[in-house]
């Protein structure tokens, strides 16, 4: 995720100081990774040096006196421009766990001993999140949905790899 990019999408609704920025910033999009202070005072100096942000006044707070940042037009724009360009979908060819199939049979180690603690892993984390996505807001429950069918289209893999090692196997140790 951009972290410039999400800063900037949050500024749009008027100006805030980078603690405020990070608060809100967590709890929309954080739960799993939360943003460093220093992560986000970074961002910030960046944007600003670019011209997308600028500072909009002073607050006292407890210590240290908070800038506050506002979004400048072209902040605006660039935004736009984000949020109107696709993501690059990753089609995962390089495959790690491809690569410890492949090596368990060319070393003769068990490669369904692989896929069987991968798979494990897989519904062990599949189960936590529909717990989580049980108990989430909305929000919650679409970040859950998007893991769980990235897991599910893994699990369809394990899967088929499992079907196919007699062929891997031969193809692999020609």
């Amino acid at each position: 995720m951009s972290i410039g990019h999400t800063l900037l999408g949050l500024l749009e609704k008027g100006p805030r100081h980078g603690y405020d920025l990070k608060r809100v910033y967590d709890e929309r999009f954080g739960q799993d990774r939360p943003l460093h202070y220093g992560q986000v005072y970074t961002t910030l100096s960046r944007l600003l040096r670019n011209g997308l942000v600028q500072e909009a006044g002073v607050e006292p707070g407890e210590g240290p006196e908070r800038k506050r940042y506002a979004i400048t037009d072209a902040g605006v724009t660039d935004v736009e421009q984000w949020l109107g360009t696709p993501e690059k979908p990753e089609p995962y060819l390089q495959n790690t766990l491809y690569a410890k199939v492949v090596l368990a049979l060319l070393s003769g180690r068990s490669a369904d001993d692989v896929l069987d603690v991968q798979r494990a892993a897989h519904l062990t984390t599949m189960r936590e999140l529909t717990k989580r996505k049980a108990h989430g807001d909305l929000a919650d429950q679409l970040i859950c949905d998007h893991a769980l069918f990235h897991l599910e289209a893994d699990l369809r893999w394990l899967e088929l790899t499992a079907a196919r090692l007699g062929q891997l196997r031969t193809a692999v140790t020609r």
